[in-house]
């Protein structure tokens, strides 16, 4: 069983920075793609960032310029370095990668609050 564990959220003010990580153990050959989401309160999942296994990435248009999404395959671990950020990035954020032949996994979700 594949299991990803967030860290690296908590509380900071507007303008500042968090980096987030999400690493990946268990049966795992190789990870397709790896992805942040993130929930508020009283709204819908939705894609944050996205890099595929040859390093693509893709963003929303909310995060574009502020956010960067990465991977070391070899430690098999996503990051998100979150810079300028806004109340508006206040949310759960969930890591999700596609582990090649088995299926999509999903973390725990991590706390990020940012205060005006």
């Amino acid at each position: 069983q594949v299991q990803l564990v967030e860290s690296g959220g908590g509380l900071v003010q507007a303008g500042g920075s968090l980096r987030l990580s999400c690493a990946a153990s268990g049966s795992i050959f190789s990870i397709n793609y790896m992805g942040w989401y993130r929930q508020a309160p009283g709204k819908q999942r939705d894609l944050v960032a996205g890099i595929t296994s040859e390093g693509s990435t893709h963003y929303a248009a909310s995060v574009k310029g502020r956010f960067t999404i990465s991977r070391d395959n070899a430690k098999n671990t996503a990051y998100l370095q979150m810079n300028s950020l806004i109340p508006e990035d206040t949310a759960v954020y969930y890591c999700e990668m596609t582990v090649r032949g088995i299926g999509d996994y999903w973390g725990q979700g991590t706390q990020v609050t940012v205060s005006s």
